[in-house]
Formats: C-alpha cells, structure tokens, sequence
C-alpha cells in the first residue's frame, strides 16, 4: 500500500512536467491529488471502540467487536469527502463494519441519525401489505430519481425489496432492506433500513454496501441491532400520552419514507470506491505508457540523429 501511494506521489511530480500539454494530465493529476486527501483523511480519523453515546444523552452504542465508530464530525468528513455525498447536519455518527481503506471494499457502514416527528404507535404493523407497499415505493423513487438528477446525482431505481420489512414488537425495532439501481449500472446498491422507536422519535440506522455483502450483513444484523438503544428518558416504554407528541403515521409509513428520505441518495456509497480505483489504475497504466513513449520516444529520436549526423534536414512543404 505504501508503494502504491508513494507511487501516486511520483506521478504527481513526475506526471505534468512529461505529459503538460495533455489535457488528460490535469485531470489525472487531479484525480491522484483528490485520492492522496482522501488517504490521508482516513489515516487520521479518531476510529472509537467500545461504549459511545450519541445525541444529547439520546442513546448508546455499545461498538460490536471488530467494527470501529466515527463521531459526527468524521462520520460526515467520511460520506461527504471520502464517499461524495451530500451534506447531512444531522448525522450522528458512522458505525463501520473494520478499518477503512481507499483498496478494498468495506462490508458495511452505518450513519446514525434520529427523527423527532413523535411517538410512533406500531399498532398496523401486522396489517400492512408489504407487495402493495413495495409498488407504492417504487413509483415514489422513480420521483426521488427526478430530483437526484436534477440535483447532478446519477438516477435511481428501486428494484425489490432485499429484505422483506421485519419489525420486532418487544424491542420496538423495525428492519428492512432495499435493492437498488444507481445510473443504470449493473452492480446494484444495498439500502439496509433500521429504525429504532422511542419515546419521542426515533433513530435511524442506514446500513449502506452492496448487494454482493447482503449475507454478510445479514450475518452481522443482529450484532448491529442489538449494539443500539435509547437511554433513560428516551425509550418507548417512557411515552407520555399527555406532554408527549404522536407522529402522524405508524410502521408502514415508517418504512414508506424512508423511500423518500436522504437514505436514496446515500446509496450511492454502496459500491463505495471501487469504480474509483478501477479508474485511477486505469488512468495510472495510460499515464505510464504515454510516459513511456515520450521519454523512450524522444531517446530513440536522439539516437536516430546520433546513428545518421550527415542526414540533410528534409525541405519543409510551402
């Protein structure tokens, strides 16, 4: 890895000074630069373990073993300028399956975040009709799609539920997850739902990977919610029916928006940087050759004119 970067850091010097009048210099250059940042971001990060607490004494993660957590701050620095998402001031925190790095896939991450829209009563949560929700759904992101183009995302389409809606009535958390087609790519998007109810609202857990992770994450599901509950003061069971606000909706609009919500355009991180490397190796081998060429091309022309010192110049062409 550190020979990859220093090799990175060689073409940064070496790069424009051989290839200036490329156009595709610059942007390669660019594009090295922006990875270089990006390395460096993750290399610094303040990774927590064990007991965390998040919101104002909202709730606590216990971080399971083997996965790290970033406080707001880093959790944003990393989706917005690490993974390029948009920025979102109620992140909480980010959950991360092992250590980040810009050469590998993680298998998962989770951002935090928490709704006060009130108390929601789950009383529907047997009754809903999960097909029927589903095609609701989907007309609902063909929608969100509009607006993430509009806003220069790539579009999205929401393909099948990956994971049907489960919610588990004594510890009040509801999961479910979503396929999802990013800009038309083959490789499609993991969106892994989780909401957790309390007194007043309730947390959010986006769990963001790609389809190829799903039993990986399915493996890890119970582990990630069991590692989040509300304090004292904030659990479900604390609802007070006369100071306590009642959100206007239950389970299935619970699920419904999330649809509707930021956590389509988070999706985009599920492929995380893999295209992005294949572009910069790619970039990297056309940068070598070119390199190649005009530095054995200019020696190989030397040479010619050493091999043949009494050639007579051709006449240019008036």
């Amino acid at each position: 890895m550190k020979k990859f970067i220093s090799f990175l850091s060689l073409l940064l010097i070496v790069g424009p000074s051989c290839v200036a009048q490329d156009n595709d210099t610059t942007a390669l250059t660019e594009l090295v630069s922006r990875y270089l940042h990006q390395d460096s971001l993750l290399k610094n990060f303040n990774y927590r373990q064990g007991t965390v607490v998040i919101g104002d004494n909202l709730a606590t993660i216990k971080v399971p073993e083997g996965c790290l957590f970033l406080d707001p701050k880093e959790g944003r620095s990393l989706l917005e300028d690490i993974y390029l998402n948009p920025p979102n001031t109620g992140c909480l925190g980010v959950l991360l399956s092992d250590t980040p790095n810009l050469m590998a896939e993680l298998r998962w991450l989770v951002e935090y975040t928490y709704s006060d829209d009130g108390h929601v009563k789950d009383d529907d949560a047997k009754d809903t009709k999960y097909d029927e929700l589903l095609e609701k759904l989907k007309k609902e992101a063909d929608e969100v799609s509009i607006e993430r183009v509009k806003m220069g995302y790539s579009s999205e389409k929401l393909i099948n539920w990956a994971q049907t809606p489960f919610y588990d009535s004594e510890n009040k958390k509801l999961h479910w997850a979503m396929e999802y087609e990013f800009g038309g790519d083959s490789l499609h998007t993991l969106n892994y739902n989780v909401r957790v109810l309390g007194r007043k609202g309730y947390l959010m857990l986006n769990i963001i990977s790609s389809m190829s992770k799903l039993p990986e994450v399915n493996n890890d599901i119970n582990k990630i919610l069991n590692s989040t509950n509300f304090n004292a003061g904030s659990q479900y069971a604390e609802f007070d029916s006369k100071i306590d606000k009642i959100a206007e909706y239950g389970i299935g609009g619970l699920i419904a928006g999330g649809v509707l919500a930021k956590t389509g355009i988070l999706a985009k991180v599920g492929i995380f940087l893999l295209k992005f490397l294949k572009i910069i190796l790619l970039a990297l081998g056309g940068l070598f050759i070119t390199l190649r060429n005009k530095i054995f091309g200019r020696k190989k022309h030397r040479e010619e004119k050493v091999l043949n010192p009494n050639q007579t110049p051709e006449t240019p062409a008036e």
